[in-house]
């Protein structure tokens, strides 16, 4: 027999739970369906070196602050695992694990969640899956010739098994900052970025970007261009270890390569350089494969909505999956405020009279 609920919420990271604390106020009849056997979402897959670029204090889910971590001022993966696992126990969350949803399916009053665990039937779901599933990984000319070893950020772990190598590490953001840091320490390495890296003050961290991500998604709908001057203050947080490289003058950044060679890369002059491994540091796209029943058209590879609300499928929400289902909503802070709106404007559709 199907289960049944008001809400149905699919991912229990950071964004699911957020949507699961509005629920639990709003006195929703909810679930909450995580596909990992754990709490702390994609947190617990990144590499244990990770940290937050801004304190502990400035990355809170509603209702209860993140703790400050002793001795860090940047929280680590384990503090922010911790957290959300602390989080979902204090608001007593349902969360069903582990549920690996199959397909959302419209069956005319109610959507169904289909997975292996059985059917969730509920009259409206919210989307929370994030992106750490679904990595990007670019195509060049010459990557399957190419001998050394690949990998994306997601499978990243630590730099003990680069020591004594020459990587490429390509990408411009935060993620390819600190990778690049450390394992600069032990290997050589080669960093490749589309455009001039973008470094923000030293006495800057990463409190600025939601305020960057909100100018630009504000400047996005509006069709403009984002000319506030806290944009132009540059991308990459410089977290101690990456201070470090840049006194170590790790931080030199090349133009993009044009293909793969059997030993390493090269570019269009002619150009090659060795390399034993490339760690593609080049991003993530949304996880909604479980969405493809539904026959939502894409645009530019995202769903469209209004705020958080499908066009198409006005019972489906979707939540921290980028600036375009909220300014910075892929992130702790970002994740409650989307969620906020997006369980108040549910209440109010539940609430409404029928047609």
């Amino acid at each position: 027999m199907a289960e049944v609920r008001d809400v149905v919420v699919i991912g229990g990271g950071q964004a699911g739970l957020a949507a699961g604390y509005f629920l639990r106020r709003a006195g929703a009849d909810f679930a909450i369906l995580d596909a990992r056997s754990e709490p702390g979402g994609a947190w617990r897959a990144m590499w244990p070196s990770l940290r937050l670029f801004s304190p502990a204090e400035h990355n809170p889910l509603p209702g209860w602050p993140m703790p400050r971590q002793r001795g860090a001022e940047y929280p680590t993966v384990d503090h922010v695992v911790d957290y959300l696992t602390r989080y979902e126990q204090r608001y007593e969350l349902p969360v069903h694990r582990p549920v690996h949803v199959t397909g959302v399916h419209d069956e005319g009053e109610c959507l169904a969640v289909h997975t292996d665990r059985g059917v969730w039937r509920a009259s409206e779901v919210i989307s929370a899956t994030g992106t750490w599933g679904s990595p990007h990984v670019p195509s060049y000319p010459g990557q399957r010739d190419f001998t050394g070893r690949q990998l994306h950020t997601a499978s990243y772990r630590r730099p003990e098994e680069f020591r004594g190598q020459h990587v490429v590490v390509v990408g411009g953001g935060n993620s390819a900052a600190q990778i690049l840091a450390e394992v600069s320490t032990v290997a050589d390495t080669t960093w490749v970025t589309r455009r001039e890296p973008r470094f923000m003050p030293d006495d800057v961290d990463g409190r600025v970007l939601f305020d960057v991500a909100t100018r630009r998604e504000a400047a996005r709908r509006a069709g403009t261009a984002d000319t506030g001057e806290v944009a132009a203050l540059g991308d990459i947080v410089m977290v101690p270890a990456v201070l470090d490289a840049r006194e170590r003058g790790a931080l030199r950044a090349e133009p993009p390569f044009t293909h793969l060679t059997r030993h390493g890369i090269g570019w269009g002059d002619g150009t090659e350089r060795r390399a034993d491994a490339v760690v593609w540091c080049t991003g993530f796209r949304a996880g909604l494969q479980h969405l493809r029943p539904l026959r939502l058209r894409r645009r530019d590879g995202v769903v469209p909505t209004e705020g958080t609300r499908s066009v198409q499928e006005p019972r489906l929400h979707l939540l921290g999956y980028g600036d375009w289902t909220g300014a910075a909503s892929a992130t702790l802070i970002g994740a409650g405020r989307t969620a906020r709106t997006a369980v108040a404007d549910i209440v109010d559709r539940q609430r409404r009279p029928a047609a």
